[in-house]
């Protein structure tokens, strides 16, 4: 069994992992960089190092500082959280050879799912679509690439083969552009991912984006614990989450929850994992597979009462799932608002002190964030600072209890964008679900 965990992340999931860990009477060590030391996860963890300076290549980026840390504190086991580490493969590789358990899926697996090219050969194999496009990387042939952009039609959407976060991403309209769209995206990719492998597909008008969850043991089990509508984006950026998804047939998602549960069956899935895909028409497109944790785990939590990060530490244990497919039931629906330390009308990021930090509360609210008042929000990181959550029985009324704690809710010291979502809620589109993933940037005249 695993008695003590390095968690090699920082913020509001490093405190969720801690949470859970203390709940399975484990203990944890946290890192931190020289900005970090006053981290609610560093001030309430068992053992703490420090791992380098603020600047993210030079600690939370750094393996060797990561493993060291793992090495001096006697640790049995290193979980990533989710960003900085958590999706790199020779991460992951490095933890296992150095004797550590790696919580998150097997190396292999998170190249293989890590490229989009590999993960779309793969999600293939069991009968899961994907947009229509390239199925291997664009070579130097520009002709032949013209011709494949004139059969699916235009626009075209140029895409890195590795990476994510909503880099390494170009519209083609036209013929004429798709030349310098293609150079524009390599050199992204090349400086971004230390890949220029790209692959083009068909740009999808109106697309919502859809995501299932899934968890597999190390025993060949494997479920799904629902879907997630993440539609509601700013430069490819999720800024609310909800689930179920709303708008979805009940037939349609039955088939989706079994797809993704045989995918992972197929490749030998473990730990907990996100299928990603663009719904338009009717017709779910395969993007991506998130072989990580994610920031909106906790709508799913919310309607299945499942805890996501304490499955993951007992799958990474070598335990078998505790719950199976036909024991899973969704109550109610769940709704999650990013609150980001940023201008809500220009979004430029506002670090700073927090003077003042007041959390909202009453039935069905629920705040993950590592803020407190005077705590000093580092500009080196991402600009997220506290993720609220709003449960009810039925969506209209999660939608309300979301306002009402948004109104609640004070920060001051610093920018933040509360206005924003406070207005989302209140717009008829939002209140009607479905909305695509260009919505809120056109609201916005983005």
């Amino acid at each position: 069994m695993i008695d003590k965990i390095l968690i090699a992340n920082r913020g509001e999931i490093a405190l969720r992992i801690q949470r859970a860990c203390r709940e399975l009477g484990i203990k944890t060590v946290a890192i931190y960089s020289l900005a970090d030391s006053k981290q609610k996860h560093v001030l309430l963890a068992d053992e703490s190092v420090c791992i380098g300076p603020p600047e993210s290549i030079n600690s939370y980026l750094n393996m060797p500082s990561i493993i060291s840390a793992a090495e001096v504190t006697d640790s049995m086991a290193i979980h990533p959280g989710y960003g900085f580490l958590a999706e790199n493969g020779d991460f992951a590789e490095q933890v296992e050879e150095s004797g550590y358990v790696f919580i998150g899926p097997k190396p292999e697996t998170i190249k293989l799912m890590g490229n989009k090219i590999t993960a779309k050969d793969a999600v293939k194999e069991v009968g899961i679509s994907c947009i229509p496009g390239s199925d291997k990387a664009l070579d130097d042939d520009i002709e032949s690439i013209y011709k494949l952009a004139d059969e699916i039609g235009y626009p075209v959407l140029i895409k890195a083969a590795a990476g994510g976060g909503g880099k390494g991403m170009r519209i083609a309209h036209t013929k004429g552009n798709l030349q310098h769209t293609i150079d524009l995206t390599r050199a992204e990719a090349k400086a971004a991912f230390g890949d220029d492998t790209i692959f083009l597909e068909k740009l999808l008008e109106e697309p919502r984006h859809i995501e299932f969850q899934v968890l597999a043991d190390q025993h060949g089990n494997a479920v799904c614990l629902g879907d997630r509508d993440c539609s509601m984006q700013r430069n490819h950026q999720k800024i609310i989450e909800e689930a179920p998804a709303p708008k979805i047939p009940k037939e349609q998602r039955k088939e989706m929850f079994e797809k993704c549960v045989l995918f992972c069956k197929t490749i030998g899935y473990q730990s907990a994992g996100t299928l990603e895909f663009l719904y338009e028409n009717n017709q779910f497109y395969f993007i991506e597979m998130n072989t990580r944790l994610q920031v909106e785990h906790p709508v799913t939590e919310m309607i299945t009462g499942i805890d996501i990060v304490k499955e993951q530490l007992k799958i990474a244990m070598g335990l078998p799932l505790s719950i199976k497919q036909e024991d899973i039931t969704e109550k109610g629906h769940a709704i999650e608002c990013r609150i980001n330390a940023e201008d809500s009308k220009t979004f430029i990021p506002s670090p700073g002190t927090i003077e003042l930090w007041h959390p909202p509360g009453g039935p069905g609210i629920r705040v993950d964030s590592h803020i407190y008042t005077g705590y000093e929000v580092p500009p080196y990181y991402d600009s997220m600072i506290a993720k609220v959550i709003a449960f009810a029985n039925t969506r209209e009324s999660a939608i309300t209890r979301m306002g009402i704690a948004l109104s609640e809710m004070i920060i001051e010291g610093i920018q933040t964008n509360r206005d924003l979502q406070i207005e989302i809620m209140q717009h008829n589109a939002f209140k009607n679900g479905g909305t695509d993933i260009h919505y809120l940037e056109k609201r916005l005249g983005l």
